[in-house]
């Protein structure tokens, strides 16, 4: 039995399905490419459909091996409120810290979120793509 080893996420870490899905699916890309060599074993020239396969298959690797790690929120760059900033109710309910207090954070937040939502429909266009190409997977 064959087991699949998806390398991009942390072991013993919690992750939602659609996370595992996703880096799943391009584990197996990468597999594909870096184990069974697939450019010394088959002739991607034979016609145009095959060349176009091989040519996505090449930008789906580099993009997931390349591009896709150079990711980087501006989150990480920000120091956040400190804690004394929250306050919990007796409730329970959580009091944000004054955004007129800590403007940075909070314009740095809202970018972190416009570009996770970004990476989000990215993410999920290279998938499809892959997907699409899903019948060349083979040697």
């Amino acid at each position: 039995m064959k087991y699949l080893k998806i390398l991009t996420l942390n072991k013993g870490q919690w992750y939602d399905r659609d996370t595992l899905l996703l880096h799943a699916a391009f584990q197996v890309l990468v597999d594909f490419m870096e184990q069974e060599r697939p450019a010394e074993i088959v002739d991607w020239e034979h016609d145009e459909v095959h060349s176009s396969a091989w040519r996505e298959l090449s930008q789906l690797y580099r993009w997931w091996k390349e591009e896709r790690p150079q990711r980087h929120d501006p989150l990480d760059d920000v120091a956040p409120p400190p804690d004394e900033a929250y306050q919990i109710l007796d409730s329970g309910q959580m009091i944000f810290p004054d955004r007129a207090k800590y403007p940075e954070y909070y314009a740095t937040l809202a970018r972190s979120q416009t570009l996770e939502n970004e990476w989000f429909a990215e993410d999920q266009r290279q998938l499809h793509r892959l997907i699409d190409v899903r019948p060349f997977l083979w040697t």
